[in-house]
């Protein structure tokens, strides 16, 4: 195998086309097979592994550097630059990331997980090269969703007021390989890419500008001429006006043809974008067939493509069950995702009523400010949004909708720890950077049930709601627990009374604080539970009620501690005088969590039943004191 042999990227500098066409070949049964053990993305990783090897093939990685945009197609660059040993940990704990990581390795020059933020960054790191001086190539890889949102064209217009030699690829692969990037474009290419043409057009615009009186007109018609001519076989018009030389559309799995073009093109020192077309999931067909399927997914049979785990309710899938029954009823509720329709459970009210569903593209600020001004023409808009993406817009929740204090709804999907996409990608602040917005009503389920019914109430209210619910499935109703009933904003409930300790849940953490009362109460331990559902606003009656007659408290929440659940609870009982009360809080340090599964790492940091059993132990022998 030539993959057990490549240590770092200089050892393909030397192979033939036919020894990285055998390279390519091993490195896609590598993908699939690994992909099918560890779950991860496989489509677009399948789509960029010529691209990738005909970057490292032309480039110097480390020293050049090569960004990834999102990351997540980054598997290929990852075996090419000595990670092949270790690619069975890939996504597992302590293995390596499903991302670029600056920590894991040198050949990662920019850490990314969230998209559109190649192109700024390599701008910056052109601009630290030349002020300390140093020498080296800059290449930032962005597919055309990620270059729909705004970061990506601030950088592009921002690179071409530098004028510095950026290298932008820009994998387009939502199109298959059309007749323009057969032989007419490869030929237009090497002809406006080569040196004698270069050379042929400096040359012209001097002679012309040197004729007196004409010579400025002339020049400038030559230009336009030359643009026109371009414009008409190459759809590059637009980048060209932002100060960027626009080479392509050019097959992306033609190693050859790739690696003859990035030679071109790295001796410029102005900013070049080369377009770049491949197929997302090339070499699996089942992967070929559905690639948004296999975008991000689980474990899965290499037969047949099937996910190895059994399909249930997923808590997305009841979000946008939900939302179709109430959109039935209610015409003014209108739908909207970034670039995230099948993950956010949308597609089938995208089909049923796709006047009234907007994928406003990677651009969460957008879709946020879009939804604030829908809200303002009585309308009902709802926003899903992974957590940790709807970061990116948090400035449009604060100035553009609660300020205003207008009827948007925040669906916060992948709330909590996602897992084996790491840190990137855990949802783990939300409550924090949420809860202390005016007007803004946060809230999160227990279960299923429950979330249909904060959906509901969620688009009663006449202002701005956010209900966040995590990754996978919603807990199996325990006919032991009593049924949800309905509820007002701001009202909890009493799940389990108890005299001992007080374990007080939000969401997700509810049920894990239900079987470790029942641990509890087999170890002699009498553990009330309660289901805040609202960390704003919080139920102050309850709270207050609870700590007269159990003076020792459990927050438990999947959320970072600073500003989470637990410190709005800790806030409260601050401001009133109840004596000898003890609050312990648990849920996520000030830390960024690791990659690994979800079930080990709500282990790790205590938040499943058995760590909310050692929290009871531990508080019960400590002494109480007045807040």
């Amino acid at each position: 195998m030539y993959l057990e042999q490549i240590k770092s990227p200089a050892d393909i500098k030397n192979l033939s086309t036919a020894d990285m066409k055998k390279l390519a070949n091993e490195i896609r049964n590598e993908l699939i097979y690994r992909v099918s053990k560890n779950g991860g993305h496989l489509a677009s990783n399948l789509g960029v592994v010529e691209l990738t090897i005909a970057l490292h093939s032309v480039f110097k990685s480390p020293t050049d550097k090569i960004i990834w945009d999102v990351g997540h197609q980054s598997y290929t660059h990852k075996l090419l630059t000595g990670r092949y040993e270790k690619f069975a940990s890939l996504r597992k704990y302590k293995g390596i990331s499903g991302f670029p990581k600056r920590d894991e390795s040198e050949h990662d020059a920019f850490g990314t997980g969230h998209s559109s933020t190649s192109i700024s960054a390599a701008l910056g790191i052109i601009e630290g090269r030349d002020r300390n001086k140093q020498d080296f190539k800059v290449i930032a890889v962005i597919g055309d969703g990620a270059m729909t949102a705004g970061l990506a064209l601030e950088g592009l217009n921002n690179a071409g007021d530098l004028k510095k030699d950026l290298i932008v690829v820009l994998n387009d692969n939502e199109m298959s390989i059309s007749p323009n990037v057969g032989a007419l474009s490869a030929y237009l290419n090497r002809i406006l890419t080569g040196e004698r043409f270069q050379k042929f057009k400096k040359d012209t615009k001097s002679f012309l500008e040197g004729i007196p009186k004409v010579g400025d007109k002339a020049a400038r018609l030559a230009q336009k001429t030359e643009e026109m001519v371009k414009g008409f076989f190459l759809p590059g018009v637009l980048f060209e006006e932002l100060g960027f030389n626009y080479v392509g559309p050019i097959d992306g799995h033609n190693t050859e043809l790739l690696i003859d073009t990035f030679k071109r093109i790295k001796p410029s020192t102005s900013p070049v974008l080369v377009h770049v077309i491949t197929k997302k999931g090339k070499g699996y067909e089942f992967s070929e067939k559905n690639p948004s399927l296999f975008h991000g997914i689980g474990p899965f049979r290499l037969e047949t493509g099937s996910p190895l785990a059994g399909h249930a309710l997923t808590y997305n899938e009841v979000f946008g069950d939900t939302l179709m029954e109430l959109a039935k009823k209610d015409e003014k509720i209108i739908a909207i995702t970034a670039a995230m329709k099948e993950g956010t459970g949308l597609e089938h009210f995208a089909n049923k009523y796709p006047e009234r569903f907007y994928d406003a593209g990677i651009a969460e600020p957008h879709a946020v400010t879009f939804a604030a001004g829908l809200a303002t023409q009585g309308l009902k808009p709802v926003v899903a949004i992974y957590s940790t993406f709807l970061q990116r817009a948090y400035d449009e929740i604060v100035h553009d909708v609660c300020l205003q204090n207008l009827h948007v709804v925040f669906a916060i999907d992948r709330a909590g720890i996602v897992g084996d996409d790491g840190p990137t990608h855990n949802g783990l602040f939300d409550l924090s950077y949420l809860r202390h917005i005016p007007n803004l009503v946060v809230m999160s389920p227990r279960d299923n049930i429950e979330f249909r019914q904060m959906i509901e109430l969620a688009l009663e209210q006449n202002g701005p709601v956010a209900v966040r619910y995590p990754r996978g499935n919603p807990p199996v109703h325990d006919d032991s627990i009593k049924l949800p009933v309905e509820f007002k904003v701001g009202q909890a409930e009493i799940l389990r009374d108890g005299k001992d300790v007080a374990l007080m849940a939000i969401g997700n953490t509810v049920y894990p604080s239900l079987r470790a009362a029942e641990l509890l109460e087999k170890q002699g331990v009498s553990a009330m539970v309660i289901n805040a559902r609202f960390v704003k606003p919080l139920d102050r009656n309850l709270i207050s009620s609870v700590a007269l007659m159990v003076p020792r408290i459990i927050t438990v929440e999947e959320n970072v501690l600073q500003g989470g659940f637990g410190s709005a609870v800790l806030e409260f009982l601050n401001t009133v005088d109840i004596p000898h009360v003890r609050i312990k809080r648990l849920g996520i340090p000030d830390i960024f969590v690791e990659q690994g599964s979800q079930e080990e790492l709500r282990k790790i940091y205590g938040i499943d039943e058995e760590g909310i059993c050692m929290a009871a132990h531990s508080i019960l022998r400590e002494p109480t004191y007045n807040l």
